[in-house]
C-alpha cells in the first residue's frame, strides 16, 4: 500500500473530515509514536538489567530501589499508552477514529494532532474532568 502522505502534509478543516489522507497521516503518526515508546522501554530493561549489579553501599542500593520503581512506574505507563495508541489504531481502521465517544461530532484536528490518541472533543473532555473533580470532591 504506497503511503500517499507527504512529509510536509498536515490535515486541514477544508478537506473531508477523516478522509484517507488524514487516516494515513494519523496512522503514521500513531505508529512512529508507538516505535519511540518501544525503543524507550527497550532502554529502560537494558537500565534495569544493567542496576541489577548487587550494590555494596546501602545508599546506593536505596537510590537503585527507587529508581527501579521509578522505572516500572514509567514501563507501566508506556504499556497503557500503548494500548491506546493500539485502540486508536483499531479505530482509525473500522472509521470511529477522530469522532467523539461521547457526541458523535468530529474531534477537532489540531487536539488530534496534539494527541492522536483522544477519544473525546475538548468540550466533552472538560465536562468529564468537571464530573471527575466534582466527584472527588464528594
Amino acid at each position: 500500500m504506497g503511503s500517499t502522505v507527504t512529509k510536509d502534509y498536515r490535515p486541514s478543516d477544508d478537506e473531508p473530515f477523516m478522509n484517507e489522507r488524514q487516516r494515513e497521516y494519523f496512522r503514521g503518526k500513531l505508529l512512529a509514536w508507538k516505535q519511540e515508546i518501544l525503543e524507550e522501554s527497550r532502554s529502560t530493561i537494558a537500565t534495569l538489567q544493567q542496576d541489577t549489579v548487587a550494590e555494596a553501599d546501602l545508599a546506593d542500593r536505596a537510590t537503585s530501589e527507587t529508581d527501579r520503581a521509578l522505572e516500572l512506574r514509567t514501563r507501566d505507563r508506556q504499556r497503557k499508552l500503548i494500548a491506546k495508541i493500539d485502540d486508536a489504531i483499531r479505530r482509525i481502521e473500522d472509521g470511529s477514529y477522530g469522532y467523539c465517544e461521547e457526541t458523535g461530532e468530529p474531534i477537532s484536528l489540531s487536539r488530534l494532532d496534539a494527541r492522536p490518541i483522544a477519544t473525546l472533543s475538548l468540550e466533552a473532555q472538560e465536562r468529564h474532568e468537571r464530573r471527575e473533580r466534582v466527584h472527588r470532591d464528594d
